[in-house]
């Protein structure tokens, strides 16, 4: 079976749909395809925390209502360590930013209803296998679903949205993309459960134990991390080890924090990952499958999303007689914001984590991270630096940044 449309979209997530959907709003003619099922698209818990120009994109878009109806607005955040604890007011010192917590497969069900009620074409259970052509005029994607005969997607354009272990960044031949990785000396246990949030605040925690986070979601589940080794296993956290656990780290008492249901527990690679171009011919890459970024500070789903909104702008702008040469500052657009998130969460990430044990310097990082919790609480110019880019980082002109063939 073969389709023809302008823009072939794989992948099914928050980058996928919102482009998807702002393409359908301009009449240019696009087809996703998702290698899960729909119901495992819309359960899928990931992130939570959405910054302010997401959603107000969004809300530009007309697809943001439930979000805004139902999404619970925040400013600020905690931080605890040996029994003290402080608040940043973040929006305070932001120009009123704020964020939004509004857990993402919330938001995918919103885009999925929306694309669909728009008449838009949302091929589930699809995995794309193949893509070719890219360098020519008329790529093609090959897609070969469970139950149902192969199926070549003929388009102009292809937006690889289907994250890390996807097949868009595989196509791109060897040596036209420019790596950039670095594996952290920590990892995550990721918890989801059907507790109630101990405050109306993020609360990131220092302890000699490790890293706790206290992640809100709704009134009844709550997200929680605890820093592990690097390699450990989810069996090796038993809820009876989770929950002291997290009592002891976050400082809370039995009445604060009440055993619930553990629906999800997993231990994150904790990973960050940029490939520079993010485009290859006709094909451009978006969110999980351009640049992983570990969870610290929330930024992973926002710049997928403002991926979405750079190649959109562009994608219009062609197809209105701009040319095809709009389209070929997309990176150069998007890798400033990329890499200002990246060193945000890296630097929140060692502001937060216990030194390795055992470690020859162990006892000079710690107390470098003591004197980073100390200036983030009592220095104003500190404070404000941390807010402006936790609620989101800047755009510096794309004119500055350097070209890839700069940084080898």
């Amino acid at each position: 079976m073969r389709l023809r449309t302008r823009v072939a979209v794989v992948g099914a997530g928050p980058a996928g749909l919102t482009l998807a959907n702002v393409l359908q709003q301009a009449g240019i003619d696009c087809v996703v395809v998702e290698r899960q099922t729909r119901a495992y698209v819309e359960a899928r818990a990931r992130a939570g925390l959405i910054d302010h120009r997401t959603v107000g994109f969004l809300a530009d878009h007309g697809l943001a209502d439930r979000l805004l109806a139902e999404g619970q607005e925040h400013g600020s955040c905690e931080f605890r360590h040996r029994g003290e604890r402080f608040s940043v007011r973040y929006r305070d010192l932001s120009a009123e930013r704020s964020h939004h917590v509004y857990p993402q497969q919330f938001l995918v069900r919103d885009l999925v209803a929306a694309y669909l009620a728009g008449g838009g074409t949302l091929l589930f259970s699809h995995p794309a296998v193949d893509l070719d052509g890219l360098d020519g005029d008329r790529p093609v994607l090959r897609c070969e679903p469970d139950e149902a005969e192969p199926l070549d997607i003929e388009c102009d354009f292809v937006a690889g949205c289907d994250g890390f272990y996807g097949v868009s960044r595989q196509a791109v031949p060897a040596g036209r993309l420019n790596t950039f990785a670095k594996d952290h000396e920590f990892g995550w246990l990721a918890i989801l459960a059907e507790t109630p949030p101990v405050g109306e605040e993020v609360i990131y925690a220092l302890h000699e134990d490790g890293f706790a986070g206290h992640m809100l979601r709704t009134p009844s589940v709550t997200r929680f991390y605890l820093q592990c080794p690097v390699g450990d296993r989810p069996e090796n956290w038993p809820d009876e080890r989770i929950w002291p656990a997290l009592h002891r780290r976050l400082g809370l008492t039995d009445t604060e924090l009440k055993p619930g249901p553990i629906t999800e527990k997993n231990v994150l690679d904790m990973r960050s990952f940029v490939v520079e171009p993010m485009q290859h011919g006709r094909l451009f890459l978006l969110g999980d499958a351009a640049h992983i970024i570990t969870p610290a500070g929330g930024k992973g789903m926002n710049l997928a999303i403002a991926d979405a909104a750079e190649l959109a702008a562009r994608l219009l702008a062609h197809y209105r007689g701009a040319g095809t040469g709009v389209l070929d500052g997309y990176s150069a657009a998007c890798l400033p914001r990329i890499w200002q998130a990246q060193e945000f969460s890296h630097w929140l990430l060692h502001l937060l984590h216990s030194p390795a044990a055992g470690q020859p310097d162990s006892a000079f990082m710690h107390r470098l991270q003591l004197s980073r919790l100390a200036q983030l609480r009592y220095s104003p110019p500190y404070t404000a630096m941390f807010s402006d880019s936790y609620v989101g980082p800047f755009d510096p002109p794309a004119a500055s940044w350097p070209q890839a063939a700069d940084r080898r």
